[in-house]
């Protein structure tokens, strides 16, 4: 149904993505900066800015679907303990496709990365973001109140999260 197209190590596959991402951004930024944030006009540091940076397009047409992306880990050299997600999907996406993708991202987080812990901070008014985390097994965790300034005025920040044991129910930790 999908695939994920890592940013750079894939490069000749995945840089054909960039303009149909820099179209997704343009459309959507207000849900994914805040006042602090400057990459609209120069879309490949937004990318870079992510140590994993994955293109989803679907598996037969490799039409662009939206991305995902972790950054901010928490560990050390010997366990990746957890890490934020950022995603988007293009409205065509929406629905099954980014129900299914979101689960098979996070089994594939948890399984390659070895994390334990996944977290999302999103702005309240993105409800198709919270409705997909909660399809997804994330749950809410926390508001953070004023937390950035966005469109000049102080926002807060819902805080999501999803656990390894939602996979893996028996394994201990």
């Amino acid at each position: 149904m999908c695939k994920f197209l890592l940013f750079g190590s894939e490069s000749s596959q995945s840089l054909r993505y960039i303009p149909q991402f820099q179209n997704y951004y343009k459309r959507f930024a207000k849900y994914l900066q805040d006042d602090f944030s400057n990459f609209e006009d120069d879309i490949i540091s937004y990318i870079e800015s992510f140590p994993f940076f994955w293109f989803i397009v679907s598996f037969v047409e490799n039409q662009f679907m939206g991305f995902v992306a972790l950054d901010n880990f928490v560990g050390n050299n010997l366990i990746n303990y957890s890490a934020e997600l950022t995603t988007g999907f293009v409205p065509e996406a929406w629905g099954n496709f980014t129900r299914y993708s979101a689960k098979f991202f996070l089994k594939k987080a948890f399984d390659e990365l070895g994390l334990y812990k996944i977290k999302a901070n999103i702005f309240p008014d993105n409800y198709r973001t919270s409705v997909l985390l909660k399809s997804a097994g994330f749950e809410y965790e926390t508001t953070l109140k004023n937390e950035t300034i966005r469109k000049n005025k102080y926002q807060d920040i819902d805080v999501y999260s999803i656990y390894r044991t939602y996979y893996y129910k028996s394994e201990d930790k």
